[in-house]
Formats: structure tokens, sequence, C-alpha cells
């Protein structure tokens, strides 16, 4: 295999990269690049490990994987102080003991469903069978804004279907990552389940790997890119989630007060750190200061700081590099003319706090609309009519998700069936389901994830044709 950046600079690479807690700034320990002779070594070891696995009966692979969904239960308190003091969500509220229990459903459902072959076609002179095969070594890029649980979200899958897994967690979230997969390793088989660590030239080595079969990739559209190109290599299946900027529409006349908790939520859950939050609010201009006036009153009320301190529900942003842009888009509006219409309390913290920041007098074409600012920072757009509103939602190189709000259904399903996204949610935004199949539209990537869909998306179709016996 020809050699890639990692191979050639292995012995110049600074493999140190400082882990911290975003809350206080202090290091939590130092994350070091796997080498590349190290992940073909691990990779062998997944290979070999694979073939065992896939042989086992598919209902004891399954009675495996509950064992693991029961040992994240187990551990679920641990795990989740751990995601808070890398990551930075708080414990509670829809923070770190909401993603550990995330990690458990997402865990008991690919346990529980089936994936049986399947008779395609059948007449007098033939019968075609449908069945899916393990793919074979999955490499898995983990992100950092919800790094247990969408780690799960392609390791589970991919281990339910007869395939070994090697996984790189963000080096911002590393070891959380690592001690989860510890907990889940205390069940498996040994080596169907591998980590390696470090920065960018890590992914790149794995992904690019001529013995991986599948990439599972959750990250920016730049990234996803690179990874695109990655699998020309190896001609490796793909599933990209590569982000979003999605749009909520709310309908003229809507009953503010009744939906303003998830209106708030949907754009705010894990400090707007979500592919899938509300990230674009366009809003009829007759509602328009009565919208602002409750999501500034909500948002008033709604605890920031430290999250290992449990009366808290918002905390920092993950890591220096993304509280930077989001600064940088802030100045931006600020230098453009935008309103700022609320800016809460920042926390008196060294962390990489910022508060929950509504602006208006924006449109498309500001940075701050046309860019997932992946942050507490919504901005919320006047509209006259609804063809308008559908128009702006649908300006966008994004299409991950998109949510209508409305009082009345009719009304809100015609609108969501014009927008352009993966999922498209009524009265509610992000509200993801592990039986229910979820993607991105666009340049959000590509493949689906969840549910029997997800299953599918982990194996490779073969087809087994029988010509009938003819008298």
């Amino acid at each position: 295999m020809e050699k890639t950046s990692l191979e050639k600079e292995n012995n110049t690479l600074n493999t140190d990269f400082l882990s911290l807690n975003p809350s206080t700034l202090e290091v939590i320990g130092k994350v070091e690049n796997t080498s590349s002779e190290e992940i073909d070594a691990i990779i062998v070891k997944a290979k070999k490990a694979q073939k065992l696995w896939a042989a086992r009966p598919d209902a004891e692979r399954k009675e495996i994987l509950l064992k693991v969904a029961e040992a994240l239960q187990t551990h679920s308190k641990h795990l989740a102080e751990w995601i808070t003091k890398e990551q930075g969500k708080p414990l509670n509220g829809p923070g770190a003991h909401f993603e550990m229990q995330a990690c458990v459903g997402w865990t008991q459902v690919p346990a529980s469903l089936d994936l049986p072959e399947e008779i395609v076609f059948e007449d007098e002179t033939r019968k075609d069978i449908l069945y899916r095969n393990p793919i074979g070594v999955v490499a898995a890029i983990a992100p950092w804004n919800w790094p247990l649980m969408i780690a799960i979200w392609q390791i589970i899958p991919s281990l339910r279907m007869g395939n070994a897994v090697v996984i790189k967690p963000s080096e911002y979230t590393t070891f959380c990552s690592l001690e989860m997969i510890k907990v889940i390793n205390s069940v498996l088989p040994e080596d169907i389940l591998q980590v390696v660590t470090g920065k960018g030239e890590v992914g790149a080595y794995l992904t690019g790997h001529p013995e991986i079969g599948k990439i599972m990739f959750t990250g920016s559209i730049a990234t996803g890119k690179k990874v695109i190109e990655a699998s020309a290599n190896n001609m490796a299946r793909l599933t990209l989630e590569c982000g979003g900027n999605d749009a909520g529409i709310i309908l003229p006349g809507l009953d503010v007060a009744k939906h303003i908790e998830s209106i708030f939520w949907g754009a705010f859950l894990n400090m707007g750190q979500t592919c899938a939050c509300l990230k674009r609010l366009y809003v009829h201009e007759d509602d328009y200061e009565k919208v602002v006036q409750a999501l500034a009153g909500y948002s008033s009320n709604i605890p920031m700081g430290n999250g290992a301190d449990e009366t808290i529900v918002l905390g920092p942003i993950q890591n220096k590099m993304q509280y930077d842009k989001i600064q940088d888009l802030i100045h931006d509006a600020e230098n453009t003319g935008a309103e700022f219409l609320f800016k809460g309390q920042k926390p008196d913290l060294k962390g990489y706090f910022i508060p929950v920041t509504l602006i208006g007098n924006v449109d498309n074409g500001d940075r701050i609309v046309d860019e997932e600012q992946f942050g507490p920072v919504l901005p919320i757009i006047k509209y006259k009519t609804v063809e308008e509103a559908i128009w702006k939602a649908n300006d966008s190189e994004n299409g991950l998700g998109a949510s209508v709000w409305s009082d009345n259904s009719d009304e809100a399903e015609k609108v969501a069936a014009q927008l352009e996204a993966g999922t498209v949610w009524i009265n509610q935004h992000g509200a993801i389901h592990p039986f229910v199949p979820f993607g991105g539209a666009k340049q959000s990537g590509y493949g689906v994830e969840f549910g029997i869909e997800g299953l599918k998306a982990v194996t490779t179709p073969k087809v087994i044709s029988i010509k009938k016996q003819t008298s």
C-alpha cells in the first residue's frame, strides 16, 4: 500500500494531544497517535476475529449484545461522569445521563431486530433468495459532540450483523470513549471491537486501509469528502453523516407558549452542538416579536456552568477550535448590522462558555444563517409568505433535518413535504428514534442509520438463484 501522510510523518509528528475539561480547562491526559504499524496489526486481528464472530449463531450474537446493554447500564453513572468531564455536557437535563440511556437503548434495539433471508422472486422455473452477509471490518470515525452515543450507533449494528469494528474516537473525547470501550469489551469476544487513537492522520490511514470494507463517519462536510477520497483505495461502503444547518419554520398563528420548551431544546440541545439541532428559525413577520420574547424568556431561566454541578443543564463549547468558530460568526454578525435580541449570562468560569444568543435582522446570505454555527447561537429570520420561508429553508447545501411548527397538522404536513431534508419533524426537532431510519440529503451525507435499514447498511447483499427442476 502506498505510504500515507501518517507513515511519512510518524517519525516527526508530535503524537501528544492534550484532552481538556472544557468547563475548567484542566488537563485530563495526553492522547497519542496510534502508529501505522499498530493499525495494520489491529486490522489483522480484527479480520481473524470477524470470521469467528460471523460464524456464531445469530441468536448468540444477539444475546451477547444484550449483555453489552446490561454492562452499559451497570456502568452508566461512571461513564456519564466521564462524558461531563471530557465532553462538557452537564450530567443532568438532556446531558450525560441522557446520553448514557441512549447508549443502552441503541444497543438493545439492534439486538432485538431480525434481518432474515428474503425470497425476492419465485415462479415455476426459479427461486431467488436474498441474504444479508457481514461486510468484514468496519472503520468507525466518531465525533466529539455525542462521543459515546454516536459510537454506539456505529459499533452495535455493525457487530449485530457479524462485522468487526475498529473505531477512532475524536481526539477531543478520547478518554471517555476508551472507558466505554473497556466496558463493552468486558462482554465481547477478544479483538472484535478495537480502538485506535489520535488526530486526523490516524483516521485517514484507517479509512484508506485496503482491508477496510465499510466506513461509518460522523463529522464535517469537509472531512466527509476526505473520507470519500480515502474510500477510493479500498472501495469501502460508506455511511456519512456530515452535519446539518437545520431550518425550522414557524407557521403563522402558532400557540408559541405551548411549544416554546420544544423549540428551545430543538435549538440548544447539547449547547447546539448536535448535527440535527435547529440552527435557522424562520418566523412570520406578524409572529416575530412574540416568538422572540418567548424564547428570550425561556432562555433566561436555563442555568449554565460546569455540568458536574447537578443544578446545571447547559455547559461549555467542547473545544477551542469550535469556540473560536462560533465567536467568529458572532463578531461577523455584529459587524454586519445584526440585532442581538437576547444574550444570556456567561458563567464566571475559565472554560469555553458562550451564553445562549438570539440574533435578528439577518437573512439568507449572512454567514450566521448560511454557515452551521454548531453552538448556542440562533438566527431568527422574518418571512412574509410561507412560500418564501420554504425557499429560504431549502436554500442550503445541507439537508439533514428540518422542522415545521403549527397547530394545523394538515398545513404542517403540506409544508414538510416541500422541505429538502432527510427527516422533517412536525412540532419537534431532532427527535430521532432507534427504530426509525436517519440520514441526510444534499451534502449532509448519504446512507442511513437505525432500525432495519441501518442493519442493511452494514451488510452486503447476496442473492442465491436456484433453477428449479422441470419434468
